[in-house]
């Protein structure tokens, strides 16, 4: 389980810092097409199948947002850091993308709905997790789904979300959850990895 001082930990980090570089990670900026084409092919396994409103929460530098837009959705972008959300404005320029600055657990969105709620390696940080995953869901139009990629890092302090923690958060919004063990598949990640790396595809009802 996620404690109290993981959390002010991963809030406390400067990301405007980190902004410039974020993308030199193999899963952060999709660089190598191999990963690019796993990542494609992953989010189009996930997403709706028709052009929808995808909502990026912690987009970062807009990698997966870019993916989504490709897929021929519209996307609206929400990061706490001014510089990602200035990059991956650059990133997505000309396409059907808009991006703000806030927080992810209270995106500014206004009375906007939305079909899919993305959300890659944030969840975990954020105090309060079962109260987020019922806002976001109110965030979705009848029909929309969550998209809920996390993990557990590390083997001395670990920090994460497991995925029985995650699937328990979400059963009192009922519908349908399917997870999906992305540990194994290293074209993801542009290396093998071995801690608990997952996305949970949920259906509220």
């Amino acid at each position: 389980m996620t404690s109290d001082s993981d959390r002010t930990t991963a809030a406390s980090i400067d990301w405007d810092s980190r902004a410039a570089t974020f993308d030199e990670e193999s899963d952060h900026g999709l660089r190598d097409p191999g990963v690019r084409r796993a990542w494609a092919a992953r989010l189009r396994s996930w997403l709706p199948g028709r052009p929808g409103d995808v909502l990026d929460l912690g987009c970062g530098t807009g990698s997966l947002s870019l993916l989504a837009a490709e897929q021929g959705h519209r996307v609206t972008g929400v990061d706490l850091s001014p510089a990602m959300v200035e990059l991956a404005r650059a990133k997505l320029a000309g396409r059907d993308a808009v991006f703000l600055v806030g927080d992810a657990g209270a995106p500014p969105v206004g009375e906007r709905r939305f079909d899919a709620v993305l959300v890659r390696h944030v969840l975990w940080t954020l105090p309060e997790p079962g109260r987020v995953l019922a806002h976001w869901r109110e965030l979705l139009r009848p029909g929309g789904r969550l998209v809920l990629i996390e993990g557990v890092w590390g083997s001395v302090t670990p920090v994460g979300i497991p995925a029985g923690r995650l699937t328990g958060l979400l059963a009192p919004l009922g519908g349908q959850v399917r997870v999906e063990r992305l540990s194994d598949d290293p074209s993801l990640w542009g290396k093998e990895v071995d801690d608990e790396r997952y996305a949970v595809v949920a259906l509220p009802a």
